[in-house]
This record gives C-alpha cells, sequence and structure tokens, in this order.
C-alpha cells in the first residue's frame, strides 16, 4: 500500500514503517508489519483510529506471547500498546491494569496490596491486553472469572467501557474482542495475607516449570482443549485433553525444519533450530492430522496465527 503513512493522521506515539515483527513474538519468527504504530496513551490511539481509513486493516497485537506471525508480513497498521498503558494500581479490592501490563507483574501488584484471585495469572505469559481477548486462564480459573470491566477503543475511535457479560466469554475467546484494542481493565481481589497469596503463587510457578518447556522459543498452549475437557490440570476426561491426544498419535518430538513438538509438554510448539514460521505452522498442521487420523478430534488452534505466507 504505498504511501501508507502519508494518508494516516498525525500521532504522538510512534509509526514505524516496515517493523520486522520477529523479534517481538516469543517463537521469533515473522515477517515486516506494513507499518507498526506504538500509541502514547488511550486517547492518541483512539484519535488515529478515528482518522486512519476504512480501507485501511488494522490488527492489534500484544507481546507476542501467543501468537505466530507469518513469513510474509502484516500488510496495513499493526498496533502494539507499551509504555502508556502498563500502570498497574489497586482501588480497594480492585486492581485496575493496563493492556500492556505483563500477566506475572499485574498478579504480583495484587499480592503486594494483600489481594488473592489473581494468582492464575502468574504462570500466564503475556500482557492483559491479550489475556482479554483470549480469556486466558489456567489452574482452574480464567479471566471471565475475576474481571469487573475492561476498557477499549473500536476500530473508528470509540472509548467503551465494557461489563463481563459484553465481552462475550467462552473458552479460549471473547467474541466482542474482535475489531478492539483494549487499553486497560479492573480486576476483584479478595483481602488476604501477602505470605499466603505469594505462596500459592510460587506453587503454581512450580508446576508450571515442572512441565512446560518454559526456556525454548515457543508460543504457549499450541492447541485448545476439546468441547467438554476444562483447562486446570486435573481436567475430566483422562486421555481427552490436547497435550493426551497428541501423545497418543505419536507426535511428541517431531519435527518440520527447525520447529520441534516439545517433548517436555507436547501441546508446545518450538522453534528449535532457526525455524520459519511455516516450518512451524506446518508442524502444527501435521499434528491436527495425525491427531484426526487417530482419535477423531479436530483440533483447534489456541494460538492466534496471522499475516501472510511468503507462498502467497
Amino acid at each position: 500500500m504505498a504511501g501508507l503513512a502519508e494518508r494516516l493522521p498525525a500521532v504522538r506515539g510512534r509509526l514505524t514503517p516496515g517493523r520486522v515483527l520477529a523479534d517481538l513474538t516469543w517463537f521469533r519468527v515473522g515477517g515486516p508489519a506494513e507499518l507498526l504504530f506504538q500509541p502514547a496513551d488511550a486517547a492518541d490511539l483512539a484519535e488515529f483510529l478515528k482518522g486512519c481509513p476504512a480501507a485501511v486493516p488494522v490488527t492489534a497485537i500484544g507481546v507476542g506471547s501467543n501468537l505466530l506471525v507469518r513469513d510474509g508480513g502484516i500488510g496495513g497498521v499493526v498496533i502494539r500498546v507499551g509504555r502508556g498503558f502498563g500502570a498497574v494500581e489497586t482501588e480497594g479490592a480492585a486492581v485496575i491494569a493496563g493492556a500492556a501490563a505483563l500477566d506475572a507483574r499485574v498478579a504480583g501488584a495484587a499480592a503486594q496490596a494483600g489481594l488473592a484471585g489473581l494468582e492464575f495469572l502468574r504462570t500466564i505469559p503475556g500482557s492483559i491486553g491479550g489475556a482479554l481477548a483470549m480469556n486466558a486462564g489456567c489452574y482452574g480459573v480464567e479471566v471471565k472469572d475475576r474481571l469487573l470491566w475492561a476498557e477499549a477503543v473500536t476500530r473508528d475511535g470509540r472509548l467503551l467501557r465494557l461489563s463481563p457479560a459484553e465481552m462475550g466469554f467462552a473458552y479460549r475467546e471473547a467474541r466482542a474482542a474482535e475489531g478492539l484494542v483494549f487499553t486497560r481493565a479492573g480486576f476483584a481481589g479478595e483481602p488476604d495475607a501477602p505470605e499466603a497469596i505469594a505462596a500459592r503463587m510460587a506453587e503454581l510457578l512450580e508446576r508450571r516449570e515442572a512441565s512446560q518447556p518454559l526456556r525454548s522459543r515457543t508460543g504457549g498452549s499450541t492447541f485448545r482443549n476439546p468441547a467438554g475437557v476444562s483447562s486446570n490440570g486435573d481436567a475430566p476426561m483422562p486421555g481427552h485433553r490436547a497435550w493426551e491426544l497428541i501423545d497418543a498419535a505419536g507426535c511428541r518430538g517431531l519435527t518440520l525444519g527447525g520447529a520441534k513438538v516439545s517433548e517436555k509438554h507436547c501441546n508446545f510448539l518450538i522453534n528449535n533450530d532457526n525455524a520459519s514460521a511455516a516450518d512451524l505452522e506446518g508442524l502444527g498442521e501435521t499434528v491436527r492430522a495425525r491427531v484426526k487420523s487417530a482419535s477423531g478430534v479436530d483440533l483447534r488452534w489456541e494460538i492466534r496465527r496471522i499475516g501472510v505466507s511468503l507462498q502467497q
């Protein structure tokens, strides 16, 4: 889209043409954004979206923890909220967090304030904006269980405050998130001793470190658990969680190019040896096909895949 920057409104934040996105994702793969916009604050974001031509594609990303950007990159404008959206504070029993605040930081701030209920966020990689968009959760708790409200900017520049009911939460999704850029959210906490909260967080983190390849270049859980299987570690229907189906289909340790199915937790794909996005996505599709053949279950991607491949 020639001359894209010239067609866009003036901003107080940063506009960067041709920004390679690989180093903004945990997989460390992916092509460039035609234009990356990092707004200064919510007002800057709203004014930009209000003045951005409707024909210009707009894609919002977080810190890239559960994201696969294809090798051909992303056309139009990619929005990534940053420093101006990172505040975390408490108001009574509520924790107010900007969309760019890391989940782990929010959990830590709640613990220091003696507010329980957000310990689960300590084990979720990524930021609050992404957690809202995908109803992130683990160990039996999801964002929907603690959310008081979420604020966002629409594609035409309007600021909204949404209730949990208006978010349209379901397992690993918030149906209202399409077309929105989240800016901040409020979460409900419950008074408790900071030491007790910290101890629970440490236990959850120990469980996660024991079972997941945290020191690898990965995007977190690759596929959603099939319908009827809960997200916690003691889910019902043994043998039907995504990782169990993948393991039973003989995919543990499977490779394609530089991509590999983790041997530690086989619902994780790893950039093992300078993988391309095509390697990772292709390996994921191979896993899906093998699971379908072995069990009849059609696994759904949990990792968000965006952009165009180099073959298109």
